[in-house]
């Protein structure tokens, strides 16, 4: 069972996360194309030990090219960052709390963005919530 499908958060490590900028930058890349992409010029089985992990973990998948494989995000950043999100939220003791100190701490903009979902179509008041 992966991370994934229980609930403990979802973690990367710092080449993890170095890979998954990659791979979600390109939409996807064979191992020789995400150790181009990357500072240091990684070797290739390091890179291949952290795609093994992290298609382990849940985090991609592979789909065979001739001889070799491209390795995929299997979710967008943005629905990774929102899963981090339900983790932290989920693991705070006092969910309201959490989510008013977060709102409180957008910047103006970020919470013009969540008035106006919450008010257009599909939000609170298209579903007749006060």
């Amino acid at each position: 069972m992966t991370a994934r499908e229980t609930d403990e958060p979802a973690r990367l490590g710092t080449l993890e996360s170095q890979v998954m900028d990659v791979l979600w930058t390109c939409g996807g890349c064979t191992i020789r194309n995400v150790i181009d992409r990357l500072d240091g010029r990684p070797a290739y089985t390091t890179i291949a030990t952290v795609l093994g992990n992290l298609e382990r973990k849940g985090f991609v998948e592979h789909v065979r090219e001739g001889r070799s494989a491209r390795y995929l995000p299997a979710s967008t950043r943005s629905e990774h960052a929102a899963e981090v999100m339900e983790h932290a939220l989920a693991a705070s003791g006092d969910r309201a709390a959490s989510i008013l100190h977060f709102v409180e701490a957008m910047p103006e903009s970020d919470r013009a963005l969540l008035r106006d979902y919450l008010d257009g179509p599909g939000g609170r008041s298209a579903r007749g919530t006060p």
